[in-house]
């Protein structure tokens, strides 16, 4: 058999990236668009390989461009390349005195942790300068540490990316950490197989559709206080998310509340979340537990770096961490934001593939994601582009229908699944 020439490989990866819209998302605002790093297409590629072959196994064949997902919210939001300011605008890379640093202010609690981060008062309406300013002075390691006991989404460009864990035998080695918890015989259908989603915002969410739209009943759970904060953004891409989920609102402030989402989650047979450990736990839930108790069949946990030790109670979105697991395009010799917020469509990818991947291997397991990780197995060195390639721009997502309403299915769904109200 001819050997694939590594040539002809990474102009077609080039070429593909630039036909997706995400080229378009990659590089500096008055510059021509980047490559991508040279793992990421074949890698991203293969887990969406891998997701189709399991959706045609166990229920309705799913193939998805995996490299248009990267460009779908851009696209709906308008947005392109900034260089060194995200797509979104609230995460900036900035030089260290030994490094780089992602940084991103896009809550209003990022901005007022600034003068504990970074021990001197921070005023005004624009912060960026003395955040650069005072970033340039200190070492990356040392602030993104200090940034994690905060709660501060930052991550420190690694010299080199990271190696990312890997699900073990018998699972598919996507980039996760798969721990079995207990024995259970492999699902021949998703007929009839209940979805928990509990996540917000991108990744966690984007596993959810992509598991509906394999044919599972996916339900999506949101506290009545503090719902999904994708439902103020774009329609569009909150419908493209969670259009085809059923929609189960609860007050987790009060008792019956927190029991009813007990109930639920010891129904389903895949719980998708995306909080810190320490947030269930403190609703009394833990997933080993569940597991073990005979339900769910998969727990798939999303997290900025990870479930265990200090980088469990690490925040971190998408810009920060694939900055963190090293996924940046280089403009000669300064890192770019590859694509938009580029880790959270990449690991809810992965998601769904791991799932439905424990789910036909069998047993129960405890799937642990995490943002930086995915990145990690995605980064390398940046591929040239050919003259004369030309960037598309990004894509709005196929038409699926309007998502529900908050809480519009919670009394069916609760009395359909015998669940305490």
């Amino acid at each position: 058999m001819e050997e694939p020439d590594p040539q002809r490989s990474a102009e077609a990866a080039v070429a593909a990236w630039a036909r997706s819209g995400a080229m378009a998302l990659t590089g500096p605002a008055d510059g021509p668009g980047l490559g991508p790093p040279a793992p990421l297409v074949p890698r991203l590629g293969a887990v969406a390989e891998h997701l189709a072959h399991r959706t045609a196994q166990l229920g309705r064949l799913v193939d998805v461009d995996p490299l248009a997902l990267l460009a779908e919210r851009a696209a709906v939001a308008g947005l392109r390349r900034r260089g060194q300011v995200s797509c979104g605008g609230a995460t900036r890379l900035l030089r260290a005195a030994d490094g780089w640093l992602a940084v991103s202010l896009a809550r209003p609690e990022d901005v007022e942790l600034l003068p504990a981060w970074l021990a001197q008062p921070v005023d005004g309406d624009d912060v960026w300068p003395v955040v650069a300013a005072t970033v340039r002075e200190r070492p990356a390691d040392e602030l993104a540490s200090r940034a994690r006991l905060l709660g501060l989404p930052v991550g420190a460009l690694p010299a080199e990316p990271p190696s990312p864990p890997t699900a073990p035998a018998p699972l598919v080695p996507l980039p996760c950490r798969a721990t079995l918890v207990a024995d259970a015989a492999p699902v021949a259908s998703l007929e009839d197989l209940v979805v928990v989603d509990l996540g917000a915002l991108w990744a966690a969410p984007l596993a959810g559709a992509l598991l509906a739209d394999a044919g599972a009943t996916v339900i999506k759970v949101e506290s009545t206080s503090r719902p999904d904060g994708a439902r103020r953004g774009p329609a569009v891409l909150f419908d493209r998310l969670n259009a085809g989920k059923r929609s189960v609102a609860l007050d987790l402030r009060a008792g019956d509340g927190r029991r009813a989402l007990t109930d639920l989650l010891a129904r389903a047979d895949v719980v998708l979340e995306a909080a810190r450990p320490r947030a269930l736990e403190q609703l009394g839930i833990r997933a080993e537990d569940l597991l073990r108790g005979g339900r769910p069949r998969v727990w798939a946990s999303i997290t900025a770096h990870g479930r265990t030790g200090e980088a469990a109670n690490a925040v971190g979105f998408g810009d920060d961490a694939a900055v963190a697991g090293g996924l940046v395009a280089w403009d000669g010799d300064a890192p770019c934001f590859c694509a938009d917020a580029v880790a959270d469509p990449v690991t809810g990818l992965v998601a769904a593939a791991a799932a439905l991947d424990a789910l036909a291997t069998g047993g129960r397991w405890l799937l642990d994601l995490a943002l930086s990780a995915t990145a990690a197995h995605l980064a390398g060195p940046t591929l040239p582009v050919p003259a004369g390639t030309v960037a598309a721009d990004p894509t709005p997502p196929p038409d699926r229908g309007r998502a529900p309403a908050l809480g519009a299915h919670t009394t069916d769904v609760l009395a359909e699944l015998g669940v305490r109200s």
